[in-house]
């Protein structure tokens, strides 16, 4: 499949000769109906070292989420006993990224997904009908229309449920019977009204800690899955580098010749780490905002920043433009964040200025935009 007019191209599609090539070279044990096995899934997701021969070429696979290895490890082993898998988090942890990797690895498509919000409906979990069909024909297979959940049980994939607790509780516990005993109930097909779910059917939830208690999931939902917690980066240098490859990406998939510069990547992590982390390198403490400070909103920040030089500028990054962009994140949530960013640009920053002088010192200049 073509990716040259695709804003972002499914996962299955951006690394398809990448997942031949693990099919190719995979000798391992795989649960029924998988693509993969556990091992090249992981190696898919982790990266490996070691090229791979595929059509005479040498394919090195890439590492593509730059998190926690063992929980990984632990999402992939959860998929191949047959429980749900449902991952929390803060925002912008990478948990869709994530869900999307493991259903096109397992899979072979990460694009059966259901889009949880306040608006869905059971029947765009499960199914609906075809009513001109429906009145024709009756109530037959033929006039059924079907949602990601039949989609994934009849075809034997994974079905992705994306921020399931901005759903209403009612429609969240229709998924209880189907997560239990894999069966889904047609009432109008009569005899043949029941779906039984074929072997590599799964679901992969994912849900914000933001999000809590706007539809809080029941005891009963929540025992039908193994929960894995994705925190936010720890480390600013591999935040950095998060960017930069976020960066380098999102201007490939817009065919923009961008450059991403190293130090700009490094301040701007180093900024959310700390107002996040509520510390600075230096030691001092930091009022934390109430806004999401998130590693994807920090790629969001320096994105927006090099587009704005490439289309109105001479193609390079304003330091002046990432403070008004970053203002711009920050104030989205509370305007009384602001002041809390003010405050950590007149002691930190100032500091970081004084001793490492260079960017940090034009950093330090832009703060007139804070006021």
């Amino acid at each position: 499949m073509s990716t040259e007019h695709m804003i972002k191209p499914p996962v299955e599609v951006q690394y398809e000769e990448e997942l031949l090539a693990l099919q190719e070279n995979d000798t391992a044990k795989k649960p029924a109906n998988w693509k993969l096995s556990p091992q090249a899934v992981r190696t898919f997701i982790l990266g490996s070292k070691k090229p791979l021969i595929y059509k005479e070429k040498e394919y090195t696979i890439e590492k593509k989420y730059l998190g926690n290895d063992a929980l990984v490890e632990r999402c992939i082993v959860t998929l191949a006993g047959n429980r749900g898998l449902m991952l929390v988090g803060e925002p912008g942890t990478a948990k869709t990224m994530l869900s999307e990797l493991l259903s096109a690895a397992i899979s072979g498509v990460s694009t059966n997904t259901i889009q949880g919000t306040a608006g869905t409906t059971e029947d765009m979990i499960k199914y609906s009908w075809n009513y001109a069909l429906l009145l024709a024909k009756g109530p037959v297979r033929e006039a059924l229309v079907p949602s990601p959940l039949y989609v994934g049980m009849e075809n034997g994939i994974i079905t992705r449920f994306e921020e399931i607790t901005r759903t209403p509780a009612e429609i969240q516990d229709s998924l209880i019977s189907v997560l239990s005993d894999k069966v889904l109930n047609v009432p109008e097909l009569k005899e043949e009204g029941f779906l039984f779910a074929k072997q590599g059917f799964n679901v992969i939830s994912t849900a914000n800690t933001r999000d809590k208690g706007v539809n809080e999931m029941s005891s009963a939902l929540k025992r039908r899955f193994n929960f894995e917690t994705v925190i936010p980066i720890r480390e600013a240098a591999l935040e950095k580098q998060i960017i930069i490859n976020e960066v380098n990406k999102l201007a490939k998939e817009n065919q923009l010749e961008l450059t991403v510069k190293e130090d700009v990547a490094e301040l701007l992590a180093s900024t959310y780490h700390e107002l996040r982390e509520g510390i600075s390198s230096l030691g001092h403490q930091i009022d934390k905002p109430a806004a999401v400070m998130s590693t994807a909103e920090a790629v969001s920040v320096y994105y927006q920043t090099l587009m704005a030089g490439y289309y109105y500028g001479d193609g390079t990054i304003s330091i002046e433009g990432l403070v008004q962009n970053l203002l711009g994140a920050v104030a989205k949530e509370s305007r009384e964040d602001l002041e809390k960013v003010k405050g950590y640009f007149n002691t930190v920053i100032r500091d970081k200025a004084a001793k490492e002088g260079g960017i940090w010192t034009k950093y330090y200049e832009a703060r007139k935009w804070l006021r």
